[in-house]
């Protein structure tokens, strides 16, 4: 990789120490805190992989700041990253608040020069996978997930938009290309190879990664979603929506960081969820104070994902029953009853390749959470490292079989079935 690292003239990374006097000069932000800016607090709390992120409160209020550093923060410097990705994520959070207002968080400030984004604060929500370890039950999160992702997809899909519409999307979002070859790389490629960044449990998993490596059929159903990936606009995509994604409380959900945000493939980012939720199952044995402990939790967990699915499919199928304006199936081809009744069966088709697509990207995130770079810390949290190994032991297992053999899962619940029965099994 090369050690360049552009920064634009202008552009400061700032810090609890400069980010007050540059914020008091933001009339909406400084009215929002209240006081004057001795009297403000500042935290600089990100713990993700790219970003700068603080919390700011004064007298009256608080805000977050989120600030793209021109690397990935996870690796240094010796990884550049174009500091436009806040520009992309920006847009995305723009869209995404069209669709679903308040189940993202209010943009109350953008700075493009410095890469920058103020929002409100989310108190007391909290990321969702640090609750979901914690065991702690989130009662609206499927219907809430299931909405946005409804919403979001359709409505930025050829099924509700007119041509030069969607293609003008595909055009704002193009640029955003390191971001996509973070994930062409790190979710489709490397854990498939040697690679510098590739890490996992070891010597536990040694005889896996190996194995994933030789693995011949595993690699070309990884290309073959790599290659969809690549080459498939379906819709306006998140990118990056796990469970580290989501801050929520039992009653309110907001989805944060669409930085990934670009026109593609829309079994991503339902994928995305179903992943983690399954990542999430199976790594109780390493949390619970005792065996079977945490067994009421994790029947939650899969009912949850099966809502999640079975909610989200419902939701865009009636979208498309009431909202089909775009110009892929125009309406007035199917205006006599056996048209209807054609294209009703045209869009259960869909929705079956809506699934294929998205078990199959979900075994590539699971992979991926493993054998790649950026972890889970569902997994990684686990302290003994045999448990540990055990418990990614089956995500791997129970992944490769859904992406291999995906026509053997032709619901929702066939997953979960095979997610309780990995769980019993001893693989290592």
């Amino acid at each position: 990789m090369t050690t360049s690292v552009e920064r634009p003239e202008g552009y400061l990374p700032q810090s609890p120490s400069t980010l007050a006097a540059y914020l008091s000069c933001v009339a909406d932000v400084a009215r929002i805190l209240g006081g004057n800016p001795e009297d403000w607090t500042i935290r600089e709390v990100g713990d993700g992989n790219l970003n700068l992120v603080f919390i700011v409160k004064g007298p009256m209020g608080g805000v977050a700041v989120k600030q793209a550093l021109p690397y990935v923060r996870l690796v240094g410097e010796s990884w550049p990253l174009p500091l436009t990705r806040a520009h992309y994520e920006h847009m995305a959070l723009s869209e995404q608040a069209r669709l679903n207002g308040s189940l993202v968080p209010r943009v109350i400030h953008y700075d493009q020069l410095q890469a920058l984004i103020v929002m409100e604060l989310l108190e007391p929500h909290i990321i969702m996978r640090r609750g979901m370890i914690a065991a702690t039950v989130y009662p609206r999160f499927a219907e809430d997930i299931s909405s946005f992702m409804a919403n979001t997809l359709f409505f930025t899909s050829d099924l509700a938009l007119p041509a030069d519409r969607k293609k003008q999307m595909i055009a704002a979002f193009a640029g955003n290309t390191a971001l996509c070859k973070i994930t062409e790389d790190l979710i489709f490629t490397d854990p498939y190879r040697v690679a510098e960044l590739n890490r996992w449990t070891s010597p536990q998993l040694d005889g896996f990664a190996r194995r994933w490596r030789e693995d011949a059929e595993l690699k070309i159903a990884v290309s073959r979603l790599k290659l969809k990936f690549l080459s498939s606009s379906e819709a306006m995509l998140h990118g990056d929506l796990h469970t580290g994604s989501v801050m929520l409380t039992a009653d309110e959900t907001r989805i944060i960081d669409p930085e990934f945000a670009f026109m593609g493939p829309m079994g991503f980012d339902v994928g995305a969820v179903i992943a983690n939720f399954l990542i999430n199952y199976l790594s109780h044995d390493g949390h619970e104070e005792s065996p079977g402990a945490r067994d009421a939790y994790r029947d939650w967990v899969l009912v949850t994902v099966e809502a999640i699915w079975t909610m989200f499919r419902s939701k865009f199928l009636d979208l498309w029953r009431s909202n089909g304006t775009g110009d892929a199936y125009p309406a007035s081809l199917f205006a006599d009853a056996a048209g209807a009744a054609a294209l009703e069966a045209e869009r259960e088709a869909y929705m079956e390749r809506l699934w294929r697509d998205t078990i199959g990207f979900a075994a590539a995130k699971m992979i991926r959470r493993v054998l790649g770079l950026a972890h889970n810390i569902d997994l990684e949290w686990i302290k003994d490292p045999d448990v540990r190994a055990s418990c990614e032991a089956r995500v791997l297992t129970l992944a490769r079989d859904l992406m291999v053999n995906t026509r053997h899962y032709p619901e929702i619940a066939s997953v979960t079935a095979a997610a309780r029965a990995i769980r019993t099994q001893k693989l290592i």
